[in-house]
């Protein structure tokens, strides 16, 4: 296994890609949220290669325009359909023997997926997707979150004691809790906008879907408050934080990613990691 840098075209312009090697016929293709670089915060992205890859399945990922090494005008994650469509294309010329690519997105990533309908991947793994309307990366999801996320937000304070502790002993700011608190008995909205238009994305793809959700994540909630809580594709990680930084945390993404891409294995692959 290796790690290569390279570029592909995107209409005129030309964007950087890494990929990790590994002998697998089936794919990871990442897809970076927000105005992240591919590497991902703190390495996050390029960690997540490395350990899928030694797994023994390839990792492409790349910089969208007008993002870390790639050239052009960032025109943010509504407008990255095209980057997503020439990463796949460079990622099947680079390794042609992959039959199978799975994409992971994370916040906006994950949106972006949704809208481009699956963006012919074989499957999608999409995490804390994205719904806010009010700005691009979840800097300002507080106070665009939904009455019904903000009241689960203070249900689970009130399990915790040392929420209450700070709270008997003046470490809660009265002011922000008197805001949230009228926050939390609006009457949610109907879902519109980027909300039905992911929905709708969603369902024209016909292939496998994972939703995976952040227990403490504002996105997440923002998400869910949206979207039908028994959807069977949904999975919890509890006290997750939106980029999965702990380490209980990230084994768990990673695991949920793993079983995605076996699932997409050919037969006789998959049975032959059944005999490991």
């Amino acid at each position: 296994m290796s790690r290569l840098h390279l570029t592909f075209a995107c209409g005129s312009l030309t964007l950087a890609g890494t990929l990790d090697t590994a002998p697998g016929k089936t794919g990871l293709l990442i897809v970076s949220g927000g105005n992240e670089v591919r590497s991902g915060a703190f390495s996050g992205q390029a960690q997540l290669a490395a350990t899928i890859a030694r797994a023994g399945f390839p990792v492409f990922r790349f910089d969208r325009r007008g993002i870390g090494d790639s050239e052009g005008e960032n025109r943010g994650f509504r407008s990255s359909a095209k980057d997503i469509a020439a990463a796949l294309r460079a990622f099947r010329a680079i390794a042609p023997d992959v039959e199978r690519i799975v994409a992971f997105g994370n916040c906006n990533a994950a949106s972006a997926l949704m809208l481009t309908e699956g963006a012919g991947f074989d499957a999608l793994v999409l995490a804390n997707p994205w719904t806010i309307e009010s700005a691009e990366v979840e800097t300002d999801a507080a106070d665009a979150l939904p009455a019904s996320a903000i009241r689960q937000r203070y249900a689970e304070k009130l399990k915790n004691p040392s929420e209450i502790r700070r709270l008997l002993t003046g470490g809660v700011s009265l002011r922000n809790l008197s805001r949230g608190l009228l926050q939390s008995v609006r009457s949610d909205p109907i879902a519109t906008g980027l909300a039905q238009e992911i929905k709708a994305g969603l369902e024209a793809y016909s292939g496998p879907v994972s939703i995976l959700l952040s227990g403490d994540d504002r996105a997440a909630q923002a998400f869910e408050s949206s979207w039908d809580s028994a959807d069977p594709r949904i999975e919890r990680c509890a006290g997750a934080g939106h980029a999965f930084v702990e380490p209980p945390h990230r084994e768990w993404l990673y695991a949920r990613i793993l079983t995605a891409l076996r699932a997409s294995l050919p037969r006789e692959q998959a049975d032959e990691l059944d005999m490991r």
